[in-house]
């Protein structure tokens, strides 16, 4: 079974990965570095937009995550809805 996505569910998809890469390269950098003020500055920024963009996903597609950690409000059980991470 094939799901047919639009190429924007793909660059969102593909934007929220490059971000969430930086965060954790960022993390990393800062376990060793914890008093490099730049750095952290610039990872509150990736968290910041990883927020929009993921809100952005969610409200366009559907929840990124689950365990009451989506930012959307559950009004139906939108997982079976979804293609699975195979699907796409």
């Amino acid at each position: 079974m094939s799901i047919q996505l639009d190429e924007a569910y793909y660059s969102l998809l593909h934007e929220l990965q490059a971000i969430d890469f930086v965060l954790v390269e960022l993390q990393l950098y800062l376990d060793t570095h914890p008093n490099d003020a730049a750095a952290l500055q610039q990872f509150n920024q990736f968290v910041e937009l990883r927020k929009r963009v993921a809100h952005h996903y969610e409200t366009t597609y559907e929840p990124l995550l689950q365990f009451g950690r989506s930012n959307m409000p559950v009004s139906s059980w939108q997982w079976i809805e979804a293609p699975w991470p195979w699907q796409v």
